[in-house]
């Protein structure tokens, strides 16, 4: 059962897919936490991400491979 990602929480990729080797190479991975702005109008499970560091907006990436951060990962 996958939640919903709340619209400006921050949130890192899932340890499942973090731990994928290919996850590296993505654009947004050494600028995590991100910000979720939300998900994509006409693109289920899409979202916009904006690198918490950086400011740096990262789109079109599929929504349940990230999750929110902890209170105590914050």
């Amino acid at each position: 059962m996958s939640t919903k990602l709340r619209k400006l929480s921050l949130v890192t990729m899932k340890k499942k897919w973090a731990d994928d080797p290919s996850a590296k190479k993505q654009p947004f991975f050494k600028d995590m936490p991100l910000v979720f702005l939300g998900e994509i109008r006409g693109m289920p499970e899409h979202g916009v991400f904006v690198g918490h560091r950086s400011g740096r907006v990262y789109s079109g990436f599929h929504t349940f491979q990230f999750r929110e951060l902890r209170a105590h990962e914050i």
